[in-house]
């Protein structure tokens, strides 16, 4: 039946992975699941807003609603699904009490593109390491930076750069699917790492007033089923978490 089909918009990796499982899931229940796959962080949110979409499914909600302020469009979250755990790794430091094994004056690599660097500072002000003249603040820089006890120099680099610049600093903070990409295990290597609680968790995005539509509440259940959860445990081992 036609009002049985969801088309949703998602990114390849892990989005559509999932998707696909979320395909089967609502499939027991008579829906229809069509994955369109999108290669830039743009166009599944135009999609959406032009009506091509009934969800999407590739974004956190500070980079939904910097687009949608920028766009003038009215996008809504309906669902936190996972956490791709920004975390902080290093070459030489092993301790993880970094307020101590960090030496005086040492380089920390961090984004240099708003969204993350905001989120690099927030992890290592939870790490103890600084402190932020807005705790919340998702858009702090180096600037914002009212406590800084270990003299700590930032070297701003684009994010795909940094888990190169391991070798020429004390630490980097490198979002995951860059430190998979360089070999580096989530789990294992980084000193400090994100958890399920991150405000950076990916989320299932509809219209606003889409939020109530039975097939959207039905596809958000499936996204937060214990089946979802399995999959992301078992498949990604902790490089991507379940938020949920």
């Amino acid at each position: 039946e036609a009002d049985k089909t969801i088309v949703i918009g998602v990114t390849p990796f892990p989005h559509k992975d999932i998707m696909e499982v979320v395909k089967t899931v609502l499939a027991e229940d008579g829906y229809n699941l069509e994955i369109k796959e999108f290669s830039d962080y743009v166009q599944p949110n135009m999609a959406l807003a032009e009506g091509q979409l009934d969800a999407n499914f590739f974004q956190h909600v500070p980079y939904m609603e910097k687009f949608a302020k920028e766009h003038n469009e009215n996008l809504v979250a309906v669902a936190k699904v996972h956490v791709e755990p920004m975390g902080v790794y290093s070459k030489t430091i092993k301790d993880k009490d970094l307020k101590n094994a960090v030496p005086d004056g040492a380089k920390v690599a961090v984004p240099n593109d708003p969204t993350n660097e905001g989120r690099a500072l927030l992890l290592l002000q939870k790490a103890g390491l600084i402190t932020l003249k807005d705790p919340k603040n998702l858009s702090s820089t180096p600037a914002d930076i009212t406590s800084n006890p270990k003299h700590l120099q930032f070297v701003e680099l684009d994010a795909a750069q940094l888990p190169r610049s391991l070798d020429d600093v004390a630490l980097a903070v490198i979002n995951t699917n860059y430190a998979l990409e360089a070999k580096l295990n989530p789990l294992k290597d980084a000193l400090v790492i994100e958890d399920k609680n991150s405000l950076y968790a990916n989320v299932l995005t509809v219209r606003a007033g889409d939020e109530n539509r039975p097939e959207i509440k039905e596809l958000a259940a499936a996204l937060n089923s214990p089946e979802i959860k399995k999959f992301i445990e078992d498949k990604y081992q902790g490089a991507i978490v379940p938020a949920f």
